[in-house]
């Protein structure tokens, strides 16, 4: 099974296009186009039934204390945890292909609701849900896709990771409010083949 994107090349960086801010001089970062990638996919093995798509960031820092905090950078050695942008499940392997923007076209303040796709897909909640708990203006279930956006002073590059799962259900177990986490118990012992891409992202204008 292969994996591919027109939105970005593997291994290279994602454009602001698809990032949910981008850098600015004054303020540090703006909001991004924050649509969804291109996503395409071949040699789907005969005895998958359904596809589920993950996309995470690795890279996130495990301590806030430094994060997006003037006159401080958040260090390259602090250990690092994973941050869910985008949770699709019960894609048909047939249909081949998810069109850029047809699952985020801009920046949703508190979270776009629903999680059922006009595809017969479904959505989890990304961890901006988890982000935003608690503020007044972005706080909210955040389903679908919801681009990068790591901390303007991260002394590194993030990778933004999408995996497509061959699962051999045609419906996914993950119900309701599923999480990243959920999502992965959800599948294990289904999957009969994976395939990964992954692009880089940073909002520090001296890591590049």
């Amino acid at each position: 099974m292969r994996l591919s994107s027109s939105s970005f090349e593997d291994g290279g960086r994602i454009s602001g296009e698809f990032a949910f801010a981008i850098p600015d001089p004054v303020t540090h970062v703006i909001w991004g186009g924050n649509k969804n990638p291109e996503i395409s996919w071949f040699d789907v093995p005969a005895d998958a039934r359904s596809l589920v798509l993950i996309c995470h960031d690795p890279d996130v820092p495990s301590k806030a204390d430094d994060v997006n905090q003037e006159g401080r950078i958040v260090p390259a050695d602090l250990p690092r945890v994973d941050f869910y942008h985008w949770l699709l499940v019960d894609l048909d392997p047939a249909v081949g292909t998810i069109a850029e923007g047809a699952f985020s076209s801009a920046v949703t303040a508190r979270g776009k609701a629903g999680s059922q796709g006009a595809d017969g897909s479904r959505s989890g909640v990304n961890s901006y849900t988890d982000w935003f708990a608690g503020d007044a203006d972005m706080g909210g279930d955040y389903y679908g896709y919801d681009g990068p956006c790591p901390p303007w002073n991260d002394s590194i590059v993030h990778n933004y990771i999408f995996t497509l799962y061959a699962l051999n259900l045609e419906r996914c177990p993950a119900e309701g409010r599923f999480t990243g986490a959920d999502l992965h118990a959800a599948i294990d012992g289904h999957i009969v083949a994976q395939a990964s891409i992954q692009g880089t992202y940073s909002l520090n204008p001296d890591v590049g």
